[in-house]
């Protein structure tokens, strides 16, 4: 449970990454006339990825989840992919991404590297990790409360982002 603990941490301590990466985007953002949308969803989608780190450790201690090593080195690798893939899209939108909606009016939508192949392929990195790292201990509660709750919120999420762009004249690179 150590090695599964540090692993939690580890995950916890890439988004703290990503908040400051997401405070500069938004100074960057904001200077340039960016306008912010999806306020109100922001706090229940941070409190959501907290439950996330917070339930992988609760449940496999208190229901005495086994480490099952097929299962848990697979959603180990699912993990680390997933890892990659948000940064890949961190990369690849530069200064424009952020943890929250924020657009700048008149760019033109990044259509190159993930964004190729997926419209919105941070969030795949989001559902699959949101999966396989309870599943690495197999917290299976957790990775089914985070999925069924983050389906709804990027429900919401991505009708609020896809709006933000349409408004903002986003036109594809």
């Amino acid at each position: 449970m150590i090695w599964y603990t540090a692993l939690v941490l580890a995950v916890a301590g890439e988004r703290l990454a990503e908040l400051a990466v997401a405070l500069r985007h938004t100074r960057w953002a904001l200077a340039r006339g960016g306008t912010e949308s999806g306020r109100g969803h922001y706090p229940a989608m941070v409190a959501l990825h907290t439950a996330l780190l917070a339930g992988c450790l609760a449940e496999a201690a208190l229901a005495d989840r086994p480490f099952l090593p097929v299962l848990g080195w697979s959603m180990v690798a699912v993990v680390l992919a997933a890892q990659g893939l948000r940064w890949w899209c961190i990369r690849t939108l530069g200064h424009r991404w952020n943890t929250r909606v924020i657009v700048v009016p008149g760019m033109a939508l990044v259509t190159g590297g993930p964004y190729r192949l997926l419209r919105h392929p941070n969030y795949v990195a989001v559902a699959a990790e949101g999966i396989a790292l309870p599943l690495v201990h197999g917290a299976w509660v957790t990775a089914l409360l985070f999925t069924v709750l983050n389906a709804a919120l990027m429900a919401v999420r991505v009708r609020c982002e896809e709006a933000a762009l349409a408004s903002a004249g986003g036109v594809p690179a």
